[in-house]
């Protein structure tokens, strides 16, 4: 966006899944129409290469190319940030060039999925690819699903030492989000994850918002939204519309890419194909997505 401040970045950011067509390739024409849904839906801003967007399962090239698929679809409505997904430095400054060029307005960087290190070497690690791009970069800190994290004062120091490292992409408990506002004093915006697990107690606890996959993005919108206007009773009404799906679907990660993906694809008319290896979804599973797509309702446009 040309007048994209970082320091106005706020609300429910939607991460986009990677839809795949029955032979397994990435959909050009889902993942445009996902991008539209979410649009509609009136997302604060667009996200692609996280968790969600089973990075991991993507070439580079595949990597490349989401990036300007989302950059295109998204024309500039909303701030973009894209995930740098990486086992090395010179991968990660690669892709984050790459952003760059195609117009992504910040980058979340993820640590390289290999290993287990201290969190020393990821901080050092965070920081060599931070210092070669110009856009605001945020770090991705999720310790129950990646296997990895920093705690608030490694996180702290980090930004205290690479000035443009400026936000936060967590993945946890609303109580751990608190803490971490608390250490670096307020002054590091910070958005959580989860699907929207606590959302409103998210917002209480200082989040500028949340960055979700969209099978429930609608009403997360409205949560926020109402949050925001002081409606609490609502925000709290459309969260508890929400919950079941949110509870069903985070499950985990593979969870979430099974049941998560297909609830989003029951709402909005697309089919679902997994790229292998995949956790398979079950009858019984089918049966409750279904359930709740009927709660939830058709995406409107």
């Amino acid at each position: 966006m040309n007048d994209f401040r970082i320091d106005d970045l706020h609300g429910i950011h939607a991460i986009l899944y990677a839809l795949f067509d029955r032979h397994e390739k990435l959909d050009r024409n889902a993942m445009r129409r996902q991008v539209e849904l979410c649009l509609a839906s009136g997302v604060h801003g667009m996200a692609a290469l996280g968790l969600a967007t089973e990075a991991s399962k993507l070439g580079e090239n595949e990597r490349l190319a989401v990036m300007e698929w989302v950059v295109e679809d998204t024309a500039g409505r909303v701030p973009v940030a894209l995930t740098i997904f990486g086992s090395s430095v010179d991968e990660q400054v690669r892709q984050a060039r790459h952003a760059a060029k195609v117009g992504a307005d910040w980058l979340i960087l993820q640590p390289p999925m290999i290993g287990q290190f201290s969190a020393r070497e990821y901080m050092q690690f965070f920081g060599r690819v931070a210092d070669q791009t110009d856009l605001p970069v945020a770090i991705q800190n999720a310790p129950a699903l990646m296997g990895c994290g920093l705690s608030a004062t490694d996180i702290r120091d980090l930004v205290q030492q690479h000035p443009n490292i400026r936000l936060v992409k967590g993945e946890g408990p609303v109580v751990d989000i608190a803490t971490l506002i608390e250490v670096t004093d307020g002054t590091l915006p910070v958005f959580n994850g989860r699907a929207g697990l606590e959302l409103p107690d998210n917002l209480r606890a200082g989040c500028r918002g949340l960055i979700l996959a969209p099978d429930c993005i609608d009403y997360a919108v409205r949560v926020y939204e109402f949050f925001c206007d002081g409606w609490d009773e609502q925000a709290d009404e459309d969260y508890r519309r929400m919950l079941p799906a949110v509870v069903f679907t985070m499950q985990g990660i593979e969870n979430l890419l099974c049941y998560g993906k297909r609830l989003f694809g029951e709402r909005a008319g697309i089919p679902i194909f997994d790229r292998a290896p995949a956790l398979r979804p079950s009858e019984v599973g089918l049966a409750m997505t279904k359930r709740y797509a009927q709660d939830l309702g058709a995406f409107e446009e």
